[in-house]
């Protein structure tokens, strides 16, 4: 198994993937502008939902955001030609990050996939060959690298796509009420409405892509498959890219073939002037960073997806457990809340306008999430605290899943302004039910 692992093979699939994923930076930054998206979440909110400890994280004044994502843009182009590789990445990695706890207005599974392959390049010697940095210094230079370089980046991409694959056996999914709402809620849904509303077509959306997730790893490592699941990726993942339009999620997604064909075939076709591996010294590179980060990385990027088992109730229906699990585009979640605001003092009822201090995708995350939710109440409260009251805030909230009849959410009788959130296990101020859809402890 050592010798396999720390096995030299070329570092062409690596040096590409580096050149692709800074230049998929580049777009991500510069497009988030461009879109308006940076202008939806951090330009107009008066505020915007960090994750929940983070609210100190908040979005810089003015255009300072636009600046922001500029600076993130040109550090994807340092990363692609390989200058000052590592405090180009890490800097990535780090405004990113700041991006990615400050808002969950628009949360998005590949947010949070780039950040770890970013995190996973960053120990990786991606910057050896047609970089900048081994020009400027070619004693860095190196035409090889271990195996495991490769393995942790097949590896990542298949939990990706393992727990995704599970996450969709679920009775929506199965029996294709999910897809058809997903398809629906396409932006092309009228042009192809006679197809896309045929049950048949639903059900192969929704089965082709359990099969999908499941099966497009084993086949990319299988070189009889090899290419029929290249072909698979190619059609699935512009499938999404037109139809669902979620960014470039689909095309970074088709980055990590690269690291499934063999080495010399990737050099041979992109690199076609770099030595080959018989002309080169192999130099033994980093066992220590496998085993004292990659080991443990890999442990809780195993442990995140399979957490919600151990959280009381239905992770549909109370969202613990979500995020950081692969859980993609799984499900339509709507709901409906009023907040009832009790001034401690005199017991009367205090007026609140909340949808006012929020943009339409803030409204909605309010109106859905129960940490959107929890989050609204304590900022009512520090809100009403600024101008010397102490206030109660108890909910009214209906939830809907997939367009089901609608269910009442947070516990009305509980002063959420006082409640807890519970980061590992289950708040209990969400109620639950029972299969037969009755309230339950």
């Amino acid at each position: 198994m050592y010798q396999k692992l720390f096995k030299p093979i070329d570092n062409a699939p690596l040096i590409l993937f580096r050149i692709f994923l800074g230049l998929l930076l580049f777009v991500e930054c510069i497009g988030a502008i461009l879109t308006g998206w940076v202008k939806e979440n951090f330009i107009r909110p008066q505020f915007t939902f960090s994750y929940i400890g983070l609210e100190w994280l908040q979005p810089l004044e003015g255009n300072g955001m636009y600046y922001y994502f500029i600076i993130m843009g040109l550090l994807g182009i340092l990363v692609m030609i390989g200058y000052k590789y590592r405090l180009s990445l890490g800097l990535f990695i780090l405004l990113w990050s700041g991006v990615y706890f400050m808002q969950k207005s628009s949360y998005n599974n590949h947010y949070y996939l780039l950040l770890l392959v970013c995190i996973v390049l960053f120990f990786l010697p991606a910057n050896r060959f047609a970089s900048l940095d081994s020009k400027i210094n070619p004693k860095i230079k190196q035409y090889t690298m271990p195996q495991w370089c490769t393995l942790v980046m097949i590896f990542q991409v298949a939990i990706v796509y393992f727990f995704a694959a599970i996450s969709k056996i679920y009775p929506d999914w199965l029996d294709g009420s999910f897809a058809k709402i997903m398809l629906e809620n396409s932006a092309y849904y009228l042009p192809f409405k006679n197809i896309f509303s045929q049950h048949w077509f639903v059900l192969f959306i929704a089965y082709s892509g359990i099969a999908f997730d499941l099966l497009i790893v084993p086949f990319l490592l299988w070189q009889r498959t090899r290419t029929i699941a290249l072909i698979a990726s190619l059609l699935f993942h512009l499938f999404n890219a037109v139809f669902l339009q979620i960014g470039i999620f689909p095309f970074f997604a088709l980055t990590f073939v690269l690291f499934f064909y063999p080495p010399e075939t990737i050099q041979k076709i992109f690199f076609k002037n770099k030595k080959t591996l018989e002309n080169v010294p192999t130099i033994p590179l980093g066992k220590s960073v496998l085993l004292y980060f990659f080991v443990p990385y890999f442990m809780l990027q195993l442990a995140l997806p399979i957490r919600h088992f151990f959280i009381k109730g239905d992770v549909f229906w109370t969202e613990e457990g979500h995020r950081l699990g692969w859980r993609m585009m799984l499900r339509l979640r709507t709901g409906e809340v009023h907040f009832k605001v009790i001034d401690k003092a005199n017991g009367k009822d205090l007026s609140y306008d909340y949808q006012s201090k929020l943009t339409q995708k803030q409204l909605l995350f309010v109106n859905s999430k129960p940490d959107g939710i929890w989050q609204m109440a304590q900022y009512i409260k520090n809100d009403f605290k600024k101008q010397g009251k102490s206030v109660a805030v108890y909910v009214d909230s209906k939830i809907a899943i997939n367009n089901k009849s609608p269910k009442t959410f947070i516990d009305p009788k509980v002063d959420l302004a006082a409640a807890e959130w519970d980061y590992f296990f289950h708040n209990k101020w969400i109620l639950l039910y029972d299969e037969n859809g009755l309230p339950t402890k």
